[in-house]
């Protein structure tokens, strides 16, 4: 089965505007056990949008194009596709009405541009959109003219907008997909998602033991994040569970102490949800990272049941007045050292009652960097009812990498605390 995506939109090149179809169009048919074989972005121009549906038509079972179905000058999707496939255009009734009615519900008179929206290709499918004026639509084209032996394929036209075409594929596309197309074979995916390891290094470790299991048909692929690895196990054979499960085992036991979660689960989330069931609270002080370590707790639904506060001290005047820092310390070592990072965390934690306290203080840069604490250097501290650990850390990237970075590594810290700590 081969699927393609064509996503039109100027402004999706011009940088405008975040194209996030792919990724939620791609999760979507992997979910039903289709793989999508190829995406292109083209700009919202006659020429360019018929070359791409032209070549797409030469090879795919199955295409889907978004954007393009409003009413102004620049979406021409709809009238290309027709003149293509030689299908006149047709205003269709229905839909006109829903037009009408969904203005009238608004109280605002339909705009006379808006009609062009009830225009039909001969043939097609009209796809209801309760979420805005552009309906969608779906065509068979058999006999395909510009395949070998004219061998079918299937066109279906979304709305551009996020918040009309997704919950248009849900509750529309994929029951027409499951109807039209033959079913696709057993596939199995996972991601198992690690932290505190590299992408390179990760591979060195289970590559080569997975090799044999590649070999029978298993896909594995690697995606870095900041201060995460994902690692993508998925087939789609006859044996796939199998293969997967055998190949899981392996990517377990050879990353056990960087492995966190599967799925789709964010750090954050396993630390709520470890500190709600072991009935345990937390505080953190922030300094370079600016409260991206609040913003990520507090992300988790249930959070306020065990995040007491968050912190930022920036200035070392902060501090020493909400963290109890002395003067002494800061001036002796600095605010980014090992006796700065100790305090933070032992201060957070007594001031907030917490059973344990958080700290990071580093250098996120471009400037402020010396020899021996260059841009980058980051030290973490987590104190509780044990002695205080200490970390230091090396993070040399831009500022808002370093701190989603560094924030990682903090909660990694607490949550390698929380896993040795239920272990023994």
């Amino acid at each position: 089965m081969t699927i393609e995506l064509i996503n039109t939109g100027s402004e999706l090149l011009l940088g405008r505007t975040l194209n996030t179809h792919l990724q939620w169009l791609g999760r979507r048919f992997a979910d039903m056990g289709h793989i999508v074989s190829r995406q292109v972005c083209v700009p919202d121009t006659g020429p360019a949008i018929e070359q791409a549906v032209r070549e797409s038509l030469t090879r795919a079972d199955l295409m889907l194009v978004t954007g393009g179905l409003g009413p102004t000058s620049d979406d021409i999707t709809r009238e290309l596709i027709a003149r293509l496939l030689a299908r006149p255009l047709r205003e269709d009734p229905v839909v006109l009405e829903q037009l009408r009615q969904f203005f009238a519900q608004r109280n605002r008179p339909m705009p006379e541009r808006n009609r062009v929206q009830a225009l039909v290709p001969e043939g097609a499918l009209v796809l209801a959109n309760p979420y805005g004026t552009a309906p969608g639509l779906a065509m068979e084209v058999r006999p395909n003219p510009f395949r070998e032996n004219g061998q079918a394929s299937w066109l279906m036209l979304l709305p551009g907008p996020p918040r009309e075409l997704r919950p248009m594929f849900q509750e529309i596309v994929v029951p027409l997909i499951r109807r039209v197309l033959p079913e696709p074979g057993e596939y199995v995916c996972r991601t198992l998602r690690t932290t505190g390891v590299g992408e390179s290094a990760l591979q060195a470790r289970i590559g080569p033991l997975l090799q044999p299991l590649v070999a029978q048909g298993l896909d594995l692929g690697y995606c870095a994040h900041s201060g995460r690895v994902d690692v993508r196990l998925a087939v789609q054979t006859a044996a796939a569970i199998d293969l997967v499960r055998t190949a899981e085992i392996v990517v377990r036991r050879e990353l056990s102490a960087h492995l966190f979660a599967e799925g789709d689960v964010e750090l954050e989330s396993v630390i709520i949800q470890r500190l709600t069931e072991r009935k345990e609270t937390l505080a953190v002080a922030e300094s370079c990272t600016g409260g991206c370590l609040a913003h990520l707790l507090t992300n988790v639904p249930g959070a306020s049941a065990v995040f007491l506060a968050g912190l930022v001290t920036y200035s070392n005047a902060a501090k020493q007045k909400f963290l109890g820092v002395r003067a002494t310390t800061l001036a002796a070592h600095g605010a980014v050292s090992e006796p700065v990072a100790r305090a933070m965390a032992e201060g957070v934690r007594t001031r907030n009652h917490a059973t344990y306290g958080l700290s990071v203080t580093g250098i996120a840069g471009p400037g402020g960097g010396t020899a021996d604490k260059p841009v980058g250097t980051v030290f973490l501290a987590l104190a509780g009812p044990f002695p205080t650990v200490v970390e230091r850390n090396y993070n040399p990237t831009d500022r808002e990498t370093f701190k989603q970075v560094t924030a990682q590594q903090a909660l990694d810290l607490l949550r390698r605390h929380l896993v040795n700590d239920r272990a023994s």
